[in-house]
């Protein structure tokens, strides 16, 4: 289930792209197994997530052989990366800064390794979805590495443009996702058990795997409406 849409990045062969973030590995799956070859590197604070990426590799077929394809994986704290200067053409960072304690040093971090030219892809969940979350239950927001904060699109956007990057599109994603989110948060103490919970998550994953046209079209058009992330795409201008 991929948030951010590599396609619209403009990747070349051989581009080095970090996944900041990467959690269990959704988008450095993607893009190694894209069809444009790319370097990839994922990297996350959790370090048993870095490992459940790596573990993830090998239970899916090789793809095709480039010397433009590789992947690597680390830990990495988000407001100090252990790369250079204008390491990456690209950095995606998916639904991470809802849970950084400094949001802005990790954006001026991302801008730094981010080449002159390049792009920069990121997503948190949509403010008002969310915050129906944070209503329906106080303790979704106070869970041990859980959202400390909702964005605004404005507010995501400026925080963007004040480390110098410039806008280039939007769009929203997962609408179907977010009533079951709200769902899990009205049912927040005996989410674990419930049947309504349990089968809206089947739902989910018979969708994530069929993806049927019907459902495919009904999340396309309430994206707009109800999708429970933001999708913003920059570039950091080359002068």
């Amino acid at each position: 289930m991929l948030t951010i849409q590599p396609d619209r990045l403009d990747l070349q062969p051989g581009d080095r792209v970090l996944d900041l973030g990467c959690g269990r590995g959704r988008h450095v799956y993607a893009l190694y197994w894209g069809e444009t070859p790319v370097h990839v590197v994922g990297a996350d604070l959790s370090e048993s997530e870095v490992h459940a990426t790596a573990n993830g590799f090998f239970e899916l077929p090789p793809p095709p052989e480039s010397p433009d394809r590789s992947a690597s994986l680390t830990a990495a704290d988000a407001a100090k990366l252990p790369f250079t200067d204008g390491s990456f053409d690209a950095v995606i960072c998916s639904e991470v800064l809802e849970h950084v304690p400094d949001p802005q040093a990790a954006l001026a971090e991302i801008v730094r390794v981010t080449r002159p030219g390049g792009q920069v892809a990121l997503s948190v969940p949509r403010w008002w979805p969310e915050k129906i979350c944070w209503s329906l239950s106080p303790e979704y927001s106070q869970t041990p590495g859980g959202h400390v904060r909702i964005f605004r699109e404005r507010q995501l956007r400026d925080a963007a443009e004040r480390t110098g990057l410039a806008i280039d599109a939007r769009h929203w994603a997962h609408a179907l996702h977010s009533p079951y989110w709200w769902l899990q948060c009205a049912l927040w103490r005996n989410r674990d058990s419930s049947r309504r919970v349990a089968l809206y998550r089947r739902f989910l994953e018979w969708d994530l795997l069929k993806r049927p046209l019907l459902t495919r079209v009904l999340e396309a058009l309430l994206n707009p409406v109800m999708g429970k992330s933001l999708v913003l795409y920059f570039t950091r201008p080359a002068a």
